[in-house]
């Protein structure tokens, strides 16, 4: 009896001990499976942690460019403001231009003959005016009217020829001048020492200083001087060709015509 009990107690225990290996085995497994489950998790999250970085790096990396972008746009629409205004004022210079072109055409049209006038009126001008360096002042008004037909000459070029013509005649009443001359004298030509003393007087007077002569504008002849102006003539000479310094000189005057 006591055998058999021992039997069964034995058995038993056997029965618990193989329960309970069987449990540990079970629950070893179990854990097995947590912690590679866990351990599938951590890198999954790691992995994903990578991912998000990487996206963040990437997000990151595109906010910057943006505003790169967005710096240029901003300075490209300050540019095409600035081109805009730029634009209008070219259109509006252009507009001026062009009507000014205009106007330029309508005086083109009066100027040229203006200028014809303006010659004319030098040429007779020279004509009546006291008879001095009659050749250089001729050939000054030929070269005028030379200018005036060519073609290759702008017209504004034209006019500031005829303006300086203007002013070298215009020179001539404030200035003295000598120079050697012919004239003609008793019906023949006789080469002679001339001075201009601005446009008041024009006397001359022969190599030898034995004819004394001044221009009679009114009745547009030459007329001999009293001998009273052989030396008055000579310095005067002498002072024009810086010879002398200035000094008194006593030449003949027209009167002044009343009106």
């Amino acid at each position: 009896m006591n055998e058999h009990w021992i039997s069964r107690v034995i058995i038993a225990l056997a029965f618990g001990v193989a329960a309970i290996t069987s449990t540990c085995q079970v629950y070893a497994q179990s854990l097995d499976d947590v912690l590679g489950v866990r351990q599938a998790t951590t890198q999954d999250g790691r992995k994903s942690q990578a991912k998000i970085d990487e996206i963040k790096d990437q997000t990151r990396d595109l906010l910057t460019q943006y505003k790169q972008v967005m710096k240029i746009v901003d300075g490209l629409r300050i540019y095409n403001k600035q081109q805009e205004r730029l634009i209008r004022n070219q259109e509006a210079e252009m507009a001026e231009l062009n009507q000014s072109i205009d106007d330029v055409t309508v005086i083109e049209r009066q100027i040229g003959p203006l200028i014809q006038r303006m010659i004319d009126n030098l040429e007779e001008f020279i004509d009546l005016d006291v008879p001095f360096l009659m050749s250089e002042r001729k050939e000054r008004v030929a070269f005028l009217k030379d200018t005036l037909d060519r073609a290759d000459v702008s017209v504004a070029e034209k006019f500031s020829q005829v303006l300086q013509a203007y002013q070298v005649e215009n020179s001539y009443g404030s200035t003295i001048e000598a120079y050697t001359d012919f004239i003609e004298l008793d019906g023949k030509s006789r080469q002679v020492d001339m001075l201009r003393w601005g446009r008041v007087a024009l006397v001359f007077q022969t190599p030898d200083g034995e004819i004394t002569g001044a221009w009679d504008n009114k009745a547009r002849k030459w007329t001999i001087l009293p001998d009273d102006y052989r030396s008055e003539v000579r310095k005067g000479w002498r002072i024009a060709n810086k010879n002398q310094s200035a000094d008194l000189v006593i030449l003949p005057v027209p009167a002044p015509e009343s009106n």
